[in-house]
Protein backbone atom coordinates (compact mmCIF):
# COMPACT_ATOMS: atom_id res chain seq x y z
CA UNK A 1 0.00 0.00 0.00
CA UNK A 2 2.07 2.52 -0.90
CA UNK A 3 -0.65 5.16 -2.08
CA UNK A 4 -1.11 5.30 1.65
CA UNK A 5 2.04 5.87 2.67
CA UNK A 6 4.22 9.22 3.32
CA UNK A 7 6.21 10.94 1.05
CA UNK A 8 8.74 11.12 4.11
CA UNK A 9 8.76 6.98 4.32
CA UNK A 10 8.85 6.61 0.47
CA UNK A 11 11.93 8.70 0.72
CA UNK A 12 13.31 7.17 3.66
CA UNK A 13 12.86 3.87 1.51
CA UNK A 14 13.90 5.00 -1.79
CA UNK A 15 17.50 5.76 0.00
CA UNK A 16 18.03 2.43 1.24
CA UNK A 17 17.96 1.38 -2.41
CA UNK A 18 13.84 1.05 -2.63
CA UNK A 19 13.16 1.29 -6.35
CA UNK A 20 9.19 0.76 -5.97
CA UNK A 21 9.60 3.49 -3.11
CA UNK A 22 11.53 5.63 -5.33
CA UNK A 23 8.98 4.84 -8.36
CA UNK A 24 6.13 5.92 -6.29
CA UNK A 25 7.85 9.42 -5.29
CA UNK A 26 8.05 10.28 -9.25
CA UNK A 27 4.65 9.30 -9.99
CA UNK A 28 3.40 11.32 -6.91
CA UNK A 29 5.56 14.29 -7.60
CA UNK A 30 5.53 14.78 -11.19
CA UNK A 31 3.07 16.58 -12.20
CA UNK A 32 4.42 19.27 -9.93
CA UNK A 33 7.26 19.48 -11.37
CA UNK A 34 6.33 19.73 -14.61
CA UNK A 35 3.63 22.47 -13.99
CA UNK A 36 6.08 24.86 -12.43
CA UNK A 37 8.10 24.02 -15.37
CA UNK A 38 5.27 25.18 -17.75
CA UNK A 39 4.97 28.32 -14.76
CA UNK A 40 9.03 29.13 -15.50
CA UNK A 41 9.27 28.85 -18.84
CA UNK A 42 5.86 28.99 -20.41
CA UNK A 43 6.10 26.08 -22.70
CA UNK A 44 5.50 22.74 -22.69
CA UNK A 45 9.01 21.59 -23.69
CA UNK A 46 10.80 23.75 -21.19
CA UNK A 47 7.80 21.73 -18.91
CA UNK A 48 8.96 18.10 -19.74
CA UNK A 49 13.16 19.22 -20.25
CA UNK A 50 12.73 20.46 -16.63
CA UNK A 51 10.63 17.38 -15.08
CA UNK A 52 12.75 15.02 -17.01
CA UNK A 53 16.23 16.54 -15.52
CA UNK A 54 14.87 16.77 -12.18
CA UNK A 55 13.37 13.14 -12.25
CA UNK A 56 16.33 12.19 -13.97
CA UNK A 57 18.90 13.40 -11.07
CA UNK A 58 16.55 12.30 -8.32
CA UNK A 59 18.23 8.96 -8.00
CA UNK A 60 20.87 10.84 -7.01
CA UNK A 61 20.43 13.63 -4.56
CA UNK A 62 17.46 11.74 -2.81
CA UNK A 63 20.18 10.63 -0.58
CA UNK A 64 20.39 14.77 0.21
CA UNK A 65 17.28 14.48 2.08
CA UNK A 66 17.25 15.07 5.29
CA UNK A 67 13.64 15.46 6.12
CA UNK A 68 14.17 18.71 7.91
CA UNK A 69 11.42 19.89 5.85
CA UNK A 70 8.36 18.34 3.85
CA UNK A 71 9.81 15.81 0.73
CA UNK A 72 7.51 18.11 -1.42
CA UNK A 73 8.84 21.29 0.20
CA UNK A 74 12.66 20.18 -0.85
CA UNK A 75 11.39 18.74 -4.39
CA UNK A 76 10.69 22.24 -4.95
CA UNK A 77 14.03 23.71 -3.93
CA UNK A 78 15.29 20.70 -6.36
CA UNK A 79 13.15 21.77 -9.25
CA UNK A 80 13.69 25.75 -8.67
CA UNK A 81 17.64 25.05 -8.51
CA UNK A 82 17.42 22.78 -12.17
CA UNK A 83 15.05 25.62 -13.36
CA UNK A 84 17.51 28.76 -12.43
CA UNK A 85 20.60 26.43 -13.87
CA UNK A 86 18.22 25.80 -17.32
CA UNK A 87 17.74 29.62 -17.65
CA UNK A 88 21.36 30.56 -17.21
CA UNK A 89 22.17 28.49 -20.11
CA UNK A 90 19.14 29.69 -21.94
CA UNK A 91 20.33 33.20 -21.09
CA UNK A 92 23.63 32.53 -22.63
CA UNK A 93 22.97 30.63 -25.77
CA UNK A 94 20.33 33.68 -26.64
CA UNK A 95 19.79 36.83 -25.81
CA UNK A 96 16.14 36.94 -26.93
CA UNK A 97 15.00 34.03 -25.62
CA UNK A 98 11.42 33.89 -24.50
CA UNK A 99 11.11 32.24 -20.77
CA UNK A 100 7.71 33.18 -20.56
CA UNK A 101 6.40 31.30 -24.30
CA UNK A 102 3.48 32.13 -25.94
CA UNK A 103 0.55 33.83 -23.50
CA UNK A 104 -2.08 31.86 -25.24
CA UNK A 105 -0.76 28.46 -24.44
CA UNK A 106 -0.09 30.04 -20.79
CA UNK A 107 -3.71 32.09 -20.24
CA UNK A 108 -5.72 31.37 -23.19
CA UNK A 109 -7.22 34.57 -22.71
CA UNK A 110 -10.09 35.56 -24.61
CA UNK A 111 -10.52 38.91 -24.27
CA UNK A 112 -7.43 40.94 -26.85
CA UNK A 113 -7.39 43.85 -24.38
CA UNK A 114 -6.80 41.13 -21.06
CA UNK A 115 -4.62 39.26 -23.71
CA UNK A 116 -2.35 42.35 -24.85
CA UNK A 117 -1.88 43.12 -20.73
CA UNK A 118 -1.13 39.69 -19.78
CA UNK A 119 1.38 39.60 -22.79
CA UNK A 120 2.95 42.49 -21.71
CA UNK A 121 2.95 41.30 -18.15
CA UNK A 122 4.73 38.41 -19.10
CA UNK A 123 7.57 39.94 -21.02
CA UNK A 124 8.05 42.51 -18.94
CA UNK A 125 8.97 39.75 -16.17
CA UNK A 126 11.41 38.35 -18.45
CA UNK A 127 13.65 41.91 -17.90
CA UNK A 128 13.51 41.12 -13.70
CA UNK A 129 16.61 39.50 -11.88
CA UNK A 130 15.90 35.63 -11.86
CA UNK A 131 15.02 35.35 -8.14
CA UNK A 132 12.36 37.54 -8.89
CA UNK A 133 11.02 35.94 -11.56
CA UNK A 134 11.05 32.65 -9.46
CA UNK A 135 9.59 34.46 -6.32
CA UNK A 136 6.86 35.51 -8.21
CA UNK A 137 5.78 32.31 -10.18
CA UNK A 138 5.41 31.10 -6.76
CA UNK A 139 3.39 33.27 -4.96
CA UNK A 140 1.18 34.20 -7.81
CA UNK A 141 1.34 31.23 -10.33
CA UNK A 142 1.93 28.35 -7.74
CA UNK A 143 -0.11 30.53 -4.78
CA UNK A 144 2.35 29.63 -1.94
CA UNK A 145 2.77 31.72 0.91
CA UNK A 146 5.29 33.91 1.89
CA UNK A 147 6.93 31.52 4.24
CA UNK A 148 6.12 28.73 1.83
CA UNK A 149 8.39 30.45 -1.25
CA UNK A 150 10.89 31.60 1.40
CA UNK A 151 11.36 27.81 2.87
CA UNK A 152 11.54 26.61 -1.32
CA UNK A 153 14.17 29.19 -2.25
CA UNK A 154 16.13 29.27 1.08
CA UNK A 155 15.69 32.69 1.90
CA UNK A 156 13.92 34.84 4.69
CA UNK A 157 9.99 35.76 4.09
CA UNK A 158 11.45 39.53 4.04
CA UNK A 159 13.22 38.73 1.27
CA UNK A 160 10.39 36.88 -0.49
CA UNK A 161 8.76 40.55 0.52
CA UNK A 162 10.96 42.69 -0.69
CA UNK A 163 11.49 40.87 -4.22
CA UNK A 164 8.30 41.13 -4.63
CA UNK A 165 7.31 45.01 -3.89
CA UNK A 166 11.22 45.57 -5.70
CA UNK A 167 9.56 43.75 -8.95
CA UNK A 168 6.01 45.52 -8.95
CA UNK A 169 8.20 48.67 -8.53
CA UNK A 170 10.46 48.03 -11.55
CA UNK A 171 7.70 46.63 -13.89
CA UNK A 172 5.22 49.69 -12.56
CA UNK A 173 8.40 51.78 -14.21
CA UNK A 174 8.78 49.59 -16.96
CA UNK A 175 5.14 50.39 -17.75
CA UNK A 176 5.40 54.00 -17.28
CA UNK A 177 8.47 54.59 -19.61
CA UNK A 178 6.79 52.69 -21.88
CA UNK A 179 3.64 54.81 -22.12
CA UNK A 180 5.94 58.09 -22.52
CA UNK A 181 7.04 56.33 -25.50
CA UNK A 182 3.95 55.42 -27.24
Amino acid sequence: MLMETSDEILAERAQSGDAEAFGELVSRHYDMVFRLGYRMFGNKSGAEDLAQDVCASLAGKIMSFRAEAKFSTWLYRVAMNAAKDMLRKQHRQTKNNEVWGDIQDLNRATDQQTAEQLAWLSQAMTTLPTEQQQTLVLILSEEMTHAQAAEILGVSEGTISWRISDAKKRLRELAISEERLS
